[in-house]
C-alpha cells in the first residue's frame, strides 16, 4: 500500500515530464503546447490515491500485526522522495510564466523549504522519541488536488489572474507552499527544548543534539550556491533535474537520519557524497560547456547510489525481521522458533514412545 501510493505521485511526475519538461507549457507563451487536460485529471486522482494510502497503510498494518520498524522506513523513506515530487508537479499548473508564475529559483527554494521541513521534524524525534506529524502536510495534499482538479476542468488559464495589491496566484501559491512548510519548525523547536526540560527525550549533549544537521546544512549551501555562480544560468537551463538532484540527495540524508533514529544509533555528521559533489561542481564551474552534462552525470549518479542504498537497507531489515519484503508471509522460521519446533517434536516422539 506504501509503494503503491508512492508509485501513484511518481506517475503524476512522469506524465508531467512528459509533456512539460521545462515548465513551459502552462505558461501561455507563443509556440507552446499546453498539457492535455486529462493529464490533469488523472494527476487528481493519482494525488489523492496516493495521500489515502500514505495515510491508512500504517493502521492496516497494525490490523494485521505488521507493524514494525520496517513499515516506518518504508513509509518514511518513500515520504522523503516524495518530497521534491509534489512540489516539482504543482509547478506544472503555472509554469515559467513571465507575469504570472515565479522563477525557476524562487520554485527551487520552495522546494528545500520542504526538504528543510521533513528533515528537522525527523531531527525531532532522533532527539525527543516522537515524531509530530506537520500539519502542512495534510494541506498540500488536499490543496494540489483540488488544485489539479481546478486546471483539468477550466484549464491553465484560471491561474493566470492578479489577486489585489498586484499579487499573482503564482506568488500566491509560491507563499502558501512556504508558510505549510515551515510552519512546523517552531513547534520542532519548543518540542525539542521541552524534551531537555521535562527529561523526557534522548537527553544528548548540544553536539550530539545537532549532530544530524550538518550533512544537510552542506548541501543546503552547496546546491543553493551552485545556479548563483553557475556561468551557464544552470537553473534556467535545465530546472527539473536542477529539482530532482536536490530532492534525491536531500532524501538519502533524511533517510540515513531515520535509520540513525530508529536504530537509536549515532547520526552521520558528513555525508560521503558531499566531495563528489564538490568535484563534479567544481569541475562544471572551470569548464562552463561541461555544466550541464555534470548535472545529468551527477544526478543519475546520486539517484543510482540511493536506490542502491535505500534496497540494501530494505533487505537487511527485512532479513533481521525474518519478513518478505511485500508480502505478510514469514521469510522462514526463526532459529529460535525452529529449535522450538524441534524440541516439541522429539517431545511427542517421547509420548510415543
Amino acid at each position: 500500500m506504501t509503494f503503491l501510493g508512492f508509485l501513484c505521485t511518481v506517475i503524476n511526475f512522469l506524465l508531467l515530464s512528459y509533456y512539460d519538461w521545462n515548465f513551459y507549457a502552462s505558461s501561455g507563451l507563443p509556440n507552446t503546447t499546453p498539457i492535455p487536460s486529462w493529464v490533469w485529471f488523472c494527476c487528481a486522482i493519482n494525488i489523492f490515491l496516493a495521500y489515502t494510502l500514505d495515510g491508512i497503510d500504517g493502521k492496516q498494518a497494525r490490523r494485521i500485526g505488521l507493524a514494525g520498524p520496517l513499515g516506518e522506513l518504508f513509509d518514511h523513506g518513500l515520504d522523503s522522495y516524495t518530497a521534491v515530487l509534489i512540489p516539482t508537479c504543482l509547478y506544472s499548473i503555472f509554469g515559467r510564466s513571465p507575469v504570472y508564475s515565479v522563477a525557476p529559483i524562487r520554485m527551487y527554494y520552495v522546494c528545500w523549504v520542504v526538504f528543510f521541513n521533513f528533515y528537522v521534524s525527523h531531527w525531532e524525534k532522533y532527539n525527543t522519541g516522537v515524531l509530530y506529524l506537520p500539519w502542512g502536510y495534510d494541506l498540500s495534499m488536499w490543496g494540489s488536488t483540488g488544485m489539479y482538479l481546478l486546471t483539468w476542468y477550466y484549464g491553465f488559464e484560471f491561474w493566470q489572474r492578479t489577486l489585489p495589491f498586484g499579487i499573482t496566484l503564482g506568488q500566491m501559491m509560491e507563499f502558501v507552499l512556504h508558510v505549510s512548510a515551515m510552519a512546523n519548525t517552531p513547534m520542532v523547536i519548543v518540542n525539542v527544548y521541552n524534551s531537555y526540560v521535562q527529561r523526557t527525550g534522548k537527553m544528548r549533549s548540544l553536539s550530539e543534539a545537532i549532530r544530524p544537521i550538518w550533512p544537510l546544512l552542506s548541501f543546503i549551501i552547496i546546491m543553493l550556491l551552485w545556479p548563483y555562480i553557475s556561468p551557464n544560468d544552470i537553473i534556467e537551463k535545465d530546472p527539473r533535474i536542477m529539482f530532482m538532484l536536490s530532492g534525491t540527495i536531500s532524501s538519502n540524508v533524511s533517510c540515513r537520519l531515520i535509520v540513525a533514529q530508529m536504530s537509536n544509533t549515532r547520526c552521520e555528521c558528513f555525508h560521503y557524497m558531499t566531495p563528489i559533489f564538490l568535484i563534479f561542481i567544481g569541475i562544471g564551474l572551470c569548464i562552463p560547456p561541461l555544466e550541464r552534462v555534470i548535472l545529468y552525470v551527477l544526478f543519475i549518479i546520486t539517484t543510482l547510489t540511493h536506490w542502491h542504498y535505500g534496497t540494501n537497507v530494505v533487505n537487511e531489515m527485512c532479513e533481521h525481521f525474518n519478513r518478505i519484503c511485500f508480502s505478510v508471509n514469514m521469510r522462514q522460521a526463526s532459529a529460535a522458533e525452529a529449535k522450538q519446533n524441534e524440541q516439541a517434536r522429539l517431545l511427542d516422539m517421547e509420548k510415543t514412545d
